[in-house]
């Protein structure tokens, strides 16, 4: 199965994009579809031997006046779309206002034609100018949408606007009251609410084109003869780049050489720079800011961080909340629902006796009034924008799901290491026994950790580059699942781990190992035994800084009413040491990596609903378990396949910001569905009841529209 984003020409309503999207289900090799009415945008999963891209494209144009636009031309078109809805408008303002003045000036010229006063019939030209030249988009959609038995917002405009104006025409002959003013101002206003629409869509959408924009077109690369400009679609894995201060980097890798500060907020959403020096992982789209360097490639343009996060941000565009559903059902039926209730108010009003007149005005302000529009850009926005938000404070949103759960959320599991903490072990605390020396048995650790995997590797590994030890070559190093590491340094066995390693030697820790082990652990060290020949060598006290930001976002959530947790594989007493600095009372200690999906789902079967902090490696199967699991990045390190939500940053204040997304994000689309609903709900039995006029229905239609998308646009302006 293949996935296809595609961008889609001609939608005008929520209507259209149902429509659309049923089609595109019914095409025989096509598995899926979700289109987007605000994005102007399907995602299309199909199957590639049976489906080819001609026939999507064909199916999306079988379902009306609708047209895929091909990449090259999304940019292009999105500009053009927006300076031809506005000159469309001018144009129609232009001939309408002459048309409009005569709702206060009669205007006559007393020369006949046909009987009929020349002044007339020029008002008569003009409106038809302006309902079926500038305002022909919304009859072509009509007969669209008829040609395959359907009906959208240009039938309601198109039914509505061609009534008026036949029955003007009639009048002008008959002597009645003529609504060519009526007609005009419709199909003007309602272009001048597709112009805010458009303009206000883009402007919500805008989240995508930011990430897209922060990308480089070339690149300085180092080859025998120097350096030059190469482009970087050129660039390959391998090859070395140079970046001067004040450059971007183009694409992902590491330093080989120089140092420098670097501007990562577009990662992470935090403007402090992070030093760099030679080892150290750059990404693409970040800021050198002080030093020259040289950069090995690690990754080219389509697998680097920044071409993830924007997958993940169109990918939480493009996919529907789980409430759009029910708007969509409502969509699908609503315009045929209108028209109904449009013609059942023209015969009640004749059945009343008020004449025909009075009858087509109350019918036509049904039509106009009804608005498929706010209802399809009610969740749609909202999510754009949101998700915009978050993408610009490095919180990075999977799917409208993840979003809409965020703000139910009441228990949090913090994974303590690199999150709490700074994830950075040091070696605090390094206690010997019997004739053993510190820096032998060091030497020792540091070897055997040199070419393992164990998690406290780069402490030991640290601790020895600071005293300048030689490390030895260790053999046979093997992981001691949960436990620790063992190998061969110097031709003797070596056992580094926690204190389950005691575990594989069978034996109880001796009492004055034991009493060096609490003081450990009381100290908030977690301690690492070194043993050899079932001898315990030394204890190794080893600590992990908490973050600056940790207590308060402890204190934060508690405010907020979410009660806070802190899961780790340290000691019971390292933990509540820990935890103790933090003010958190919920502490789940000497737990194993398999084992924190398990206490996620103890917490579940006592009826929280739970988010689990973690790194999104080795917390894999407790991030999948939990309600909402945020997964933390730290550059390579993007668990995009674990985690409903990523965090760009280890720091823990952006679980914080992930709930206020979820939480405005959420509340603009309640607040959103129910003004567009409520709109609906009240506006057509006024109109039906003939007490709001057809311009005020269209004036009132456009507007509805622009009020959503900007109810929207306030998330961004939210702390």
């Amino acid at each position: 199965m293949a996935t296809k984003d595609i961008k889609i020409a001609g939608m005008d309503c929520a209507s259209c994009a149902v429509s659309i999207e049923k089609t595109l289900k019914k095409t025989e090799g096509v598995k899926d579809a979700n289109v987007n009415y605000a994005l102007g945008s399907a995602r299309v999963e199909f199957d590639e031997n049976r489906v080819s891209d001609q026939k999507i494209e064909q199916a999306v144009s079988s379902a009306g006046h609708y047209s895929v636009v091909h990449e090259d031309d999304v940019a292009v078109k999105k500009d053009e779309k927006t300076q031809k809805a506005w000159k469309k408008f001018i144009y129609a303002l232009v001939i309408t206002i002459p048309v409009a003045m005569t709702m206060f000036f009669e205007f006559k010229l007393e020369i006949a034609i046909a009987g009929v006063d020349l002044g007339m019939w020029i008002l008569a030209g003009l409106t038809f100018i302006a309902v079926f030249v500038f305002g022909w988009q919304f009859h072509q959609g009509m007969v669209r949408q008829l040609k395959n038995f359907k009906a959208n917002m240009d039938t309601l405009v198109s039914v509505g606007t061609g009534i008026a104006f036949v029955y003007s025409i009639w009048a002008m002959f008959s002597g009645g009251h003529v609504y060519f003013e009526t007609a005009a101002i419709i199909v003007t206003l309602i272009l001048l609410g597709k112009y805010l629409e458009v303009k206000s869509k883009g402007r919500a959408s805008s989240a995508i084109e930011k990430l897209l924009s922060l990308g480089v077109k070339t690149a300085h690369l180092v080859t025998e003869d120097g350096e030059r400009e190469v482009a970087i679609d050129s660039v390959q894995v391998g090859d070395i780049l140079i970046i001067k201060p004040g450059e971007k980097i183009p694409l992902d890798g590491k330093i080989v050489e120089g140092a420098t500060s670097i501007d990562e907020s577009m990662l992470t959403g935090e403007s402090i720079p992070v030093e760099k020096k030679e080892g150290s992982d750059v990404f693409g789209a970040t800021v050198n800011q002080t030093g020259v360097i040289r950069v090995r490639v690690t990754k080219v343009s389509k697998d680097t961080v920044l071409a993830q996060i924007i997958k993940l941000v169109e990918t939480a565009q493009m996919t529907k909340a789980p409430i759009q559903k029910l708007v969509d059902k409502v969509a699908g039926v609503f315009v045929p629902a209108v028209l109904i209730i449009a013609l059942i108010t023209f015969v009640a009003w004749m059945i009343s006796g008020a004449g025909l007149e009075s009858a087509l005005v109350a019918g036509v302000a049904v039509l106009i009034i009804a608005c498929p529009c706010a209802l399809g850009l009610a969740t749609p926005t909202a999510i754009m924008v949101g998700s915009g938000k978050g993408a610009e404070r490095g919180v990075f949103i999977k799917k409208p799901q993840n979003l809409e759960m965020a703000h139910k959320i009441n228990a949090v599991v913090f994974d303590k290491t690199g999150t709490l903490t700074k994830g950075t072990p040091e070696i605090a605390d390094v206690r010997v026994f019997g004739t053993n020396n510190v820096e032998d048995v060091m030497q020792k650790a540091a070897s055997l950790e040199k070419d393992s995997e164990h998690s406290l590797a780069k402490a030991f590994i640290a601790y020895a580059d600071e005293r300048h030890i030689e490390l030895s070559h260790a053999l046979g190093v093997e992981a001691i699942k949960g436990k620790g590491v063992r190998g061969k340094v110097d031709g003797e066995e070596l056992y580094l781990g926690s204190a389950r390693l005691l575990e594989e030697f069978n034996s109880p820790m001796a009492d004055n190992v034991k009493l060096e082990f609490e003081s450990m652990t009381n100290s908030g060290y977690t301690p690492v035994f070194i043993i050899k020949a079932n001898e315990v060598m030394a204890l190794v006290g080893v600590a992990d800084k908490i973050r600056e930001t940790s207590k308060a976002v402890v204190a934060e959530l508690g405010k907020r009413g979410i009660n806070v947790y802190m899961i780790t594989g340290d000691h019971k007493n390292t933990a509540n040491a820990i935890a103790k600095q933090l003010n958190i009372t919920n502490v789940i200690a000497e737990v194993l990596p398999e084992q924190k999906a398990e206490e996620v789902k103890k917490l579940q079967k006592e009826g929280k609903l739970v988010a689990f902090v973690g790194d999104g490696i080795n917390d894999a199967p407790a991030l999948a378990q939990a309600d909402l699991g945020m997964a933390v990045g730290t550059g390579t390190d993007v668990a995009i396949e674990t985690g409903d939500i990523v965090l760009m940053s280890g720091d823990p204040q952006k679980v914080v910001e992930a709930i206020d997304v979820s939480k405005q994000t959420y509340s603009a689309i309640k607040q959103n569905l129910f003004f567009a609903f409520i709109y609906n709900v009240i506006a057509i039995p006024l109109a039906a009841l003939g007490l709001l006029s057809p311009m005020i229905a269209a004036a009132a239609m456009s507007l509805s529209s622009v009020s959503v998308v900007t109810n929207s646009l306030r998330i961004r302006s939210k702390r």
